[in-house]
């Protein structure tokens, strides 16, 4: 991992983000690198470490042929971009739990009585939950990822355009996932900036933030 940052400015990063809707469209990011990014957003925290993003990359031309009808007015994102990402988040993430404990044990980073108790509660608790609060947890810990994804993607020199705007009854049938267990959280587009995206103006923290 972090073997094609291009900068570690984080304030940089951080300010210069922005959402970029049109992109050189003869630029292609590898696969090497692609996947170099999922794994450093993969660093992003989750409830009990089930990790439940799941990502569709869709970089082939029948690949956003077959999203361009699906993306609304999203589609100068999908036509210019070096690739699309669906983000999923993984209702049964807990089936993951035992080779992430175990692993976590392997690797010294965690004792195997810790282990232990941390997959009796998880394998207990998590699939008797609700389905719409086994939703609600992977779209959360899904949106942290989406968001590290971003700034890693800056990072590496490229922009992206975070996107709600999709048909989200269709596109994980539509992409062969199955639609109980897949809950749709956002679409990243990703590439080289053709045209910058606009500054935006914020909120002042006063303005947000509540003093008790």
């Amino acid at each position: 991992m972090f073997t094609h940052i291009q900068t570690n400015d984080f304030a940089g990063i951080v300010k210069g983000r922005r959402s970029v809707r049109h992109y050189d469209e003869n630029f292609k990011i590898s696969k090497e690198e692609m996947s170099e990014m999922i794994a450093e957003a993969s660093l992003a925290p989750s409830s009990a470490n089930m990790q439940p993003w799941r990502v569709v990359v869709v970089d082939t031309p029948e690949g956003k042929e077959k999203l361009r009808p699906l993306v609304r007015f999203n589609t100068a994102q999908n036509d210019t971009s070096s690739a699309m990402l669906l983000i999923f988040g993984d209702t049964e993430s807990y089936l993951n739990a035992e080779e992430i404990y175990n692993a976590a044990v392997e690797q010294g980073k965690m004792p195997a009585d810790v282990r232990d108790r941390q997959l009796e509660t998880i394998l207990t608790m998590y699939p008797t939950l609700p389905k719409e609060l086994k939703v609600e947890v992977a779209k959360i810990d899904s949106s942290l990822f989406a968001m590290q994804f971003m700034l890693v993607a800056r990072a590496h020199g490229y922009d992206t355009n975070p996107m709600a705007g999709f048909e989200v009854d269709q596109v994980a049938k539509a992409f062969d996932l199955d639609e109980e267990r897949y809950a749709p959280v956002m679409i990243l587009s990703i590439g080289k900036a053709k045209e910058d995206g606009h500054e935006s103006v914020r909120l002042g923290s006063d303005r947000i933030t509540f003093w008790r």
